[in-house]
Order: structure tokens, then sequence, then C-alpha cells
């Protein structure tokens, strides 16, 4: 739930209010009343108006930014990529980076008296 005086984005008009989408505004009250769809009161500066909207309709400001720049990240190792012809760098922005993390962390952790049994086996060869 969103916290009053929050800064909001306008990102869907689901009940076609002629919400002005994309605009900012900021959570003013709660809605609640059990009956009712809509969780929040909007106002939105801009067109000097109050709405009601359900919380599907608002997301932080914070939270849009932050997916704007995790796109214009992932395009831009996209990019440098294919300029430096790097195919690894290039499949794993394309495949996503989880597969490289699980593999990570699948690796078993040895133990310092294994690693010194390895080092001593491989001098004695």
């Amino acid at each position: 739930m969103l916290r009053l005086g929050q800064k909001i984005v306008i990102i869907g008009d689901s009940f076609e209010l002629n919400l002005p989408i994309g605009e900012y505004g900021y959570i003013i009250a709660y809605d609640r009343n059990a009956d009712n769809v809509f969780d929040y009161v909007v106002r939105i500066p801009k067109v000097n108006k109050h709405y009601f909207v359900p919380g599907a309709d608002v997301e932080l400001e914070e939270v849009l930014i932050q997916l704007e720049v995790d796109r214009l990240e992932r395009e831009a190792l996209i990019d440098f990529a294919l300029a430096t012809k790097n195919e690894e760098l290039f499949r794993r922005v394309m495949n996503g980076d989880t597969e490289e993390v699980v593999a990570e962390t699948n690796k078993e952790v040895q133990s310092k008296e294994d690693f010194i049994k390895q080092v001593n086996l491989r001098a004695w060869i």
C-alpha cells in the first residue's frame, strides 16, 4: 500500500475515467470503503483535479525510473556486445544473467584441506 504524499504516475485507466495517463500526482487519501473498487484519491496538480483510482492504475515514480534504467542498461550492453563482436556477452544479455548466477551458486565450496591436498598432488606429479 502506498503512503500518503508519495509521488506517483498514472499508468493506466482501467475504468475509462479519462485519467491523465503519464501524469504525476500525489496520494492524498485512501478509500477505505469495502464496497468501492477504488483504493486511492490522487491529486494531479497539472490538471488541478482529484481522482479516485484503483491501485493497478498507479505506480511509484521510483519504480518506473528503475525499470527505464534497467531497459537502457540492457540496450547499451547489447549495443556494446554487437560493436565489439563479443558473442558471450551478447548471449548472456539476451538469455538473462540468471543462468550464470544459478551456476555459481551450485558450485561446491572446496574445503581448505581438500584444496591443500589437491595442490600437493599436482606438485608431486
